[in-house]
């Protein structure tokens, strides 16, 4: 097996790992009743280019080899590393939607009795699904030797990232006062001890 079918490979097994951490969670959810949903369009358009970035492009080069034009030598190293860090984005995944619960939502949402969680992954960090996702996205770029396809979920998730993460640390403020503010200035919001 070449280095770029197993790249390939390891991706889908990244995708798909992730697909089945979340589908338990997104059928839970969506059995809780919402009391504040800012899930608009701008908020439906920034998840669609970060699914593109995520999954579509990917998945198009894990299938076709296109863009052919962008693709280049694999290298083994970048290999293991992209494989190391797709196992922490599952792990993290894992553990943020243990953490939050029935408090999980895809979303800029608030459940009916929203809590803020501030135990488990979430003592140290405010938005540690990002941070699996950016090490997703990190993997991608590692596992897929293609400039366009393996770049692609950087940009895409990016992209969600820096134009979500404003808005939801307001409507975490605005729900929560001063007990976000306390749970603000003791923690980080994707990098520890960093960012």
């Amino acid at each position: 097996m070449s280095l770029a079918l197993a790249g390939k490979i390891a991706w889908a097994a990244m995708a798909v790992g992730w697909y089945i951490l979340r589908y338990p969670f997104d059928r839970r959810a969506k059995r809780v009743r919402v009391s504040v949903d800012q899930m608009k369009r701008a908020d439906r358009v920034r998840l669609a280019i970060s699914l593109t970035g995520l999954g579509v492009i990917p998945a198009i080069y894990a299938l076709t080899g296109q863009p052919s034009f962008a693709s280049y030598q694999p290298n083994a190293l970048l290999f293991v590393l992209g494989i190391l860090i797709a196992a922490t984005a599952l792990i993290m995944f894992r553990l943020t939607h243990k953490a939050l619960g029935r408090m999980w939502s895809v979303s800029l949402q608030l459940k009916e009795d929203h809590r803020l969680i501030t135990t488990g992954i979430y003592g140290q960090l405010r938005h540690p699904m990002y941070t699996a996702f950016w090490l997703m996205a990190l993997a991608q770029a590692l596992l897929l030797p293609n400039w366009v396809a393996g770049l692609a979920g950087l940009v895409g998730f990016g992209f969600l990232f820096f134009s979500r993460i404003g808005p939801e640390e307001r409507l975490m403020e605005e729900a929560f006062g001063e007990e976000y503010g306390a749970y603000k200035r003791r923690t980080k919001r994707v990098i520890p001890f960093v960012y």
